[in-house]
C-alpha cells in the first residue's frame, strides 16, 4: 500500500455509489488495488467510472462473510476515494486501483438496487494544537516502536520508516501506520472513526506497545525452547562423562538405560554358548559407552539384533511316528521309495537314539518336474520341522554363504544364518534348491563355502562372517536338488547322500495325474466334478501325444488347458458336462505333438535305435548310416568328441573282425562310410552308444536290417566288449515311450534292474550282454542264418584247397 499526501482539501457530490470491502478498512490517501467480483459491485464501480469525477465510496462489511449485505450490515463511516485505473480479468472479475481522498459518513442510501447510491456527508478531522511538545514526542515514540516492531521480525515495507520521517502531519502519521499493521477491520474501523489527530496518535501507540509484548513474548518463548535444546545436550554430555567416570572405576552399581538393559536381558535368555554370551556382552559394553547417533553404534545395535534374534537353544518338536510319517509322505507324493525310506530309516534312528544325532545331508538329483522340490515341503511336514528354501541357482558371491564382515556398509549375515532367523528354530529344513548351478567368480567359490555348512564333523561349529562367533548347524536337516550330478563339484558331492529321482512311467503318470494333478488343476480354473470328468483314456492320450518328458510340468499343464478350454465352454453358457475321452482331447487341445511318425515302422538296413541320458531325462536316439563310392568316415549330427572316438572304436573292432564276420576286407577302402545322428542342432556327447554305432556300421556292411522294437545301450571297446553305462532307468523310460520292446545292455549293469520297477520289467525285456557278437545276435534280423552259411561256406573253401606238397 502507498499513501499520498499531496492536497489539503478535496469536494464531491453528495451522492456516490458505495462499493462494500470485505477485510480491509481504507484510509484517506491510500493507494491500494482491489479486486471487485459481486456483480451489484462492479455495476457501481462502471456508475462511477461514467462519471467524470471517477469518485466512489469505500466503507466496510462487518460481516466479511456476508455476499449481500445490508445497509444495517455496513460501516456508516468510510472513505471516498478515485478509481485511479481498471482493468477487467479473465473470470469475470474486474481490479481497481484506488485513492482514498476524505472521509465521509453515509446520511441516507438514495438507492439499494441494483447498487447501492448513498447520500454522504463530508468529516473533517480535528486541528491539532500546533508546535505541541507532547504531540511531537508521542510521534516520535510511535516512530522508534515501528522501527522496533519491523526488528522483531513483523513483516512491514522497509520503505515505511523513510516515510514516516518527512510526515508531520499527526493526523497521516496515525492513518499511515494503521494501514500498514495489518489490523482486524473492527480495530481498524475504530482508528479511521477517531477524528482527534492527537487521539489517534495515542491510539496507534496502544496498538503499536501490545504488539512489542506480543513479539517479545514469541521470542522469549523460542529462547526458552532453545534453552530446553541446549539443556538436553548439557545433560547428554553430563551422562557420557558419568558413564566414562563409571568405566574408569569399574563401579556398574546404577542402573544401565532401558535399551541395553533390554538387549541383556535378551543376551541372557537366548540360551547362547559360554563363548557366544561373551562376545555379546562384550559388544553391547561397547556400545554403552559410545554416541548414539555415531555409525559404529548402528552397526552394533544391529550386530546385537541378529545375534538376540536367532533361535540359539529353540527347537522344534519332531514327529518320530513312523506310520503318520509315512501317510504324509504318500498323500502328497506317488512312489519315490528310496526317498521315503531314508527319511523312515532317519527317524526310526531317531526316535531309539534320542535328541543327540545329527540331521542327514541328502541329494535328491533327477529330471526337472519329478517333485525335488515340493519332496522337501513334504519331508519337512512329515518330521515336523519347519521349511526353508535357499536358491542357490546363479549364486556366485561366497558371501552369500558365510556373510559379509561387519566392516562394510550394508553388511548382513549369509543366507543359512538369514534361514534360521526366519525359521525361528535350530533345526529346521533347508532345502539348497539348484545345487548344481552355484557360480563363483573373483569375489570367491560359493561351492566351497558350502563344504563346511555341508559336513557333519564341522558344522556344529559354522562361523558366520558377520557374527564372527561359532552357530550349530548340525541340527538342521539339509536336502539339495540338482538336475545334473556331475556339475556339482566333487568335494560339496562327496559330502552328500545322493538319491536318484528317475522319471515316470506312462502308468505313474496316470495315477498321479488322477490323484494330484487334475484335482489341482481344477480347483485352480474354478471348475468341479459336475462340469468335466476325465477318463483314464483320455488323460493316457494325453501324455502319450502332448508329452515326452520325465517329469509332470509339462502335462500339468496340458491338463490345465484341458480344464481352461471347459471353463471357457462354462463361461459361454453350455450347461452340459465334458467327458475328456480320447477323442476329446484332440478337439481341445488340436493336433498330437507326438506322434508314430517318430517311432520306427519297419526294420531298416544301417538304422539303429539307441538310448541317451540327458538332465532331463532318458531320450531314444536313431542312428544312420550310409556307404557310397570313395573311402573314409564321415560323421555328423553335432558329436562330441567322446563320441566320435566311439565310431573309430567301432569301425576298427569290425575291420578287426572282418574275416570273422566274412566281410569283405578292402570294404573300408571302396565305400565311404557317412554316420549322421538326427536332430542336428542338439549336441550329443557320451561313449554309451558304442554298441548302437557298430550295430548300424555292421547292418550297412551285411544288409541285415536290424530289429526296430530292439534299443540298445553299452560302451564298446576294441575288442568287442560292452562296458557299464549310467542312467539305465531313464533310457528305459525313454523306450517305454517309443514302443520298444527289447532292451540290449551291458552285463555289468544287471545290477541296476533292481532299481527298476516291476511294471518296467512286465513291458520291457532286458538283455544283458558281454561282447558284440551276442549284441548282434539280438539286433540282426537273420544273423544266425548269415553266421552259420558264413560258416559254411568257409569249411567249403577249405576243402577245395589242393594238398600242400611235401
Amino acid at each position: 500500500m502507498v499513501t499520498n499526501y499531496e492536497g489539503d482539501s478535496i469536494e464531491f457530490k453528495d451522492q456516490l455509489p458505495l462499493l462494500p470491502i470485505r477485510d480491509i478498512v481504507v484510509y484517506p490517501f491510500m493507494i491500494l488495488p482491489l479486486f471487485v467480483g459481486r456483480e451489484s459491485s462492479i455495476q457501481a464501480v462502471e456508475h462511477a467510472l461514467n462519471s467524470s469525477e471517477r469518485l466512489i465510496f469505500l466503507s466496510s462489511q462487518k460481516d466479511i462473510k456476508s455476499e449481500h449485505p445490508e445497509p444495517s450490515e455496513i460501516f456508516e463511516m468510510g472513505t471516498v476515494a478515485m478509481i485511479m485505473r481498471m482493468r477487467k480479468l479473465p473470470d469475470g472479475r474486474i481490479k481497481i486501483l484506488v485513492q482514498g481522498l476524505t472521509k465521509a459518513k453515509i446520511v441516507d442510501f438514495e438507492q439499494k438496487d441494483p447498487y447501492f447510491v448513498t447520500k454522504l456527508e463530508k468529516v473533517n478531522d480535528l486541528e491539532p494544537e500546533s508546535e505541541n511538545v507532547a504531540v511531537s514526542a508521542l510521534m516520535r515514540t510511535i516512530r522508534e516502536q515501528l522501527e522496533k516492531v519491523i526488528s522483531m521480525g513483523k513483516i512491514l515495507s522497509p520503505d515505511i520508516l523513510m516515510v514516516l520521517e518527512d510526515i508531520q502531519d499527526p493526523g497521516r502519521l496515525a492513518d499511515l501506520v494503521a494501514s500498514n499493521m495489518n489490523l482486524h477491520v473492527a480495530e481498524a474501523q475504530m482508528v479511521l472513526e477517531v477524528l482527534d489527530p492527537v487521539e489517534r496518535l495515542h491510539r496507534i501507540n496502544e496498538i503499536l506497545s501490545r504488539e512489542l509484548e506480543i513479539l517479545g513474548m514469541q521470542a522469549k518463548i523460542k529462547n526458552v525452547a532453545d534453552d530446553d535444546m541446549a539443556k538436553n545436550q548439557k545433560e547428554f554430555f553430563l551422562r557420557e562423562q558419568i558413564r566414562a567416570i563409571k568405566s574408569e572405576l569399574g563401579d556398574d552399581g546404577e542402573q544401565p538405560e532401558d535399551e541395553f538393559q533390554e538387549f541383556r536381558n535378551k543376551i541372557e535368555a537366548a540360551g547362547m554358548s559360554e563363548e557366544v554370551e561373551k562376545e555379546a556382552l562384550k559388544q553391547l559394553t561397547r556400545l554403552e559407552k559410545m554416541h548414539p547417533d555415531s555409525s559404529e553404534s548402528s552397526i552394533l545395535r544391529s550386530y546385537l539384533e541378529w545375534m538376540t534374534d536367532l533361535p540359539w537353544n529353540v527347537a522344534s518338536e519332531e514327529h518320530i511316528d513312523l506310520k503318520k510319517s509315512l501317510e504324509i509322505l504318500d498323500e502328497d507324493h506317488f512312489d519315490l521309495r528310496k526317498v521315503k525310506e531314508r527319511i523312515l530309516e532317519y527317524l526310526a534312528v531317531r526316535s531309539l537314539k534320542g535328541k543327540n544325532m545329527k540331521g542327514p545331508i541328502l541329494c535328491l538329483s533327477g529330471p526337472p518336474g519329478v517333485g525335488k522340490t515340493s519332496l522337501g515341503k513334504s519331508i519337512a511336514k512329515a518330521t515336523g520341522r519347519e521349511f526353508i528354501r535357499i536358491s542357490l541357482g546363479g549364486v556366485k558371491d561366497e558371501a552369500e554363504i558365510r556373510g559379509h564382515r561387519r566392516t562394510y556398509v550394508g553388511s548382513m549375515p549369509g543366507r543359512f544364518i538369514q534361514a534360521l532367523k526366519q525359521a525361528k528354530t535350530n533345526n529346521p529344513l533347508i532345502l539348497l534348491d539348484e545345487v548344481d548351478k552355484l557360480g563363483g567368480d573373483f569375489k570367491g567359490d560359493p561351492s566351497s563355502a558350502l563344504l563346511e555348512v555341508l559336513d557333519p564333523e564341522q558344522n556344529s561349529n559354522f562361523r558366520d562372517h558377520y557374527l564372527n562367533v561359532p552357530f550349530d548347524l548340525s541340527n538342521c536337516m539339509f536336502i539339495a536338488t540338482s538336475n545334473v550330478l556331475q556339475d556339482i563339484p566333487g568335494p560339496l558331492r562327496d559330502r552328500m547322500e545322493v538319491i536318484n529321482l528317475s522319471g515316470y512311467t506312462q502308468e505313474e503318470k496316470l495315477a498321479i495325474s488322477k490323484k494330484y494333478l487334475v484335482p489341482k488343476q481344477m480347483d485352480e480354473n474354478g471348475i468341479t466334478n459336475e462340469h468335466v470328468e476325465f477318463h483314464d483314456e483320455g488323460l493316457k492320450n494325453v501324455i502319450k501325444c502332448f508329452t515326452a518328458e520325465a517329469g509332470l510340468r509339462n502335462l500339468e499343464r496340458q491338463i490345465g488347458a484341458l480344464c481352461r478350454k471347459v471353463a471357457m465352454k462354462i463361461a459361454q453358457g453350455e450347461e452340459s458336462k465334458t467327458h475328456v475321452f480320447s477323442d476329446t482331447v484332440f478337439k481341445l487341445l488340436g493336433p498330437p505333438v507326438y506322434t508314430k511318425d517318430d517311432e520306427k515302422e519297419n526294420d531298416e538296413v544301417g538304422v539303429a535305435t539307441g538310448l541317451a541320458w540327458t538332465s532331463v531325462g532318458g531320450e531314444v536316439l536313431y542312428i544312420e548310416t550310409t556307404k557310397m563310392k570313395g573311402s573314409g568316415i564321415t560323421l555328423t549330427g553335432q558329436l562330441g568328441d567322446v563320441m566320435k572316438e566311439s565310431a573309430q572304436t567301432a569301425i576298427g573292432f569290425i575291420r578287426s573282425k572282418a574275416k570273422e564276420f566274412n566281410l569283405s576286407e578292402d570294404f573300408f577302402d571302396n565305400h565311404e562310410v557317412h554316420i549322421h545322428l538326427p536332430a542336428g542342432a542338439t549336441p550329443k556327447d557320451g561313449p554309451s552308444a558304442g554298441i548302437t554305432l557298430a550295430t548300424a556300421i555292421m547292418s550297412l556292411i551285411t544288409g541285415l536290417p536290424i530289429d526296430k522294437s530292439v534299443a540298445m545301450t553299452g560302451e564298446i571297446t576294441l575288442t568287442g566288449k560292452v562296458l557299464p553305462i549310467g542312467g539305465l532307468k531313464e533310457k528305459s523310460l525313454a523306450a517305454m515311450r517309443m514302443n520298444v520292446k527289447t532292451v540290449v545292455m551291458p552285463w555289468k549293469n544287471k545290477k541296476d534292474l533292481e532299481d527298476i520297477p516291476e511294471e518296467y520289467r512286465k513291458e520291457l525285456k532286458f538283455v544283458p550282454v558281454k561282447s558284440f557278437e551276442e549284441v548282434l545276435e539280438v539286433a540282426l534280423v537273420g544273423w544266425s542264418d548269415y553266421i552259420a552259411k558264413s560258416k559254411k561256406k568257409s569249411k567249403r573253401g577249405k576243402k577245395e584247397l589242393p594238398p600242400m606238397a611235401a
